[in-house]
């Protein structure tokens, strides 16, 4: 049995992060990507809600929440991992989330599918944001993450086209990266802005901080 390194305190900040059995993909097209988004949104309370309609996951964002487990800052999909920046206010609460998240889009995919068994690889991980230069640096690492469909290499050989890398950022929805960079859509709801330190008070705060990671081979 596998043992949890990280034990999670209330205010805390967490890098959460898991992928799929096997590297294989958990995200196949935009439906399942809007799913789990959707999940994140519809999830984050202390009640339960029934989630076995397959239709796309636009309409969980019509779902009333209240008391909500968990504050996310950041998050990112990929296909066959995601990234979570979250935190929480009272002991369990993320594990809580975490695992009603995980079951529905599992019970989801797998009806989708028509498959049996496990879709991630264990228990999801867990890094501890102990320090304002690590939380911050999140931020960036998160929302960067798609340049590796761009270029799979850019963190060793550095951004040939930054105006072509911003642009694939601007049009990859399935991360939280247009919500800082002012966009009005529902997945703005997913966001708990200000359970986290103030980093980037204005939306330029952000996109230099984002232009600055791009630049660093520089």
């Amino acid at each position: 049995m596998s043992i949890r390194k990280v034990s999670f305190a209330p205010f805390e900040f967490y890098h959460i992060y898991n992928r799929g059995n096997s590297k294989q993909k958990i995200f196949n097209d935009k439906e399942d990507y809007a799913r789990f988004i959707g999940l994140l949104y519809a999830c984050n309370q202390k009640g339960n809600f029934k989630s076995d309609n397959l239709n796309k996951g636009q309409w969980l964002f019509n779902i009333f929440v209240e008391n909500p487990l968990v504050a996310i800052g950041a998050y990112c999909l990929m296909p066959n991992h995601f990234h979570i920046l979250i935190t929480q206010t009272e002991d369990g609460d993320i594990s809580k989330f975490m695992q009603k998240v995980t079951t529905a889009y599992v019970m989801y995919y797998n009806k989708k599918y028509k498959r049996t068994g496990s879709l991630f690889e264990g228990k999801f991980k867990s890094e501890y944001a102990g320090s304002d230069r690590y939380l911050k640096y999140l931020f960036s690492y998160i929302h960067l993450n798609p340049i590796k469909l761009l270029d799979s290499k850019w963190k060793e050989s550095g951004v040939k086209d930054k105006s072509e890398a911003l642009n694939f950022l601007k049009q990859y929805i399935s991360s939280s990266y247009l919500d800082y960079v002012g966009e009005n859509r529902a997945q703005n709801k997913v966001l708990n802005i200000q359970a986290f330190p103030r980093y980037f008070p204005r939306q330029k705060d952000f996109t230099k901080e984002i232009f600055e990671w791009l630049s660093y081979k520089d």
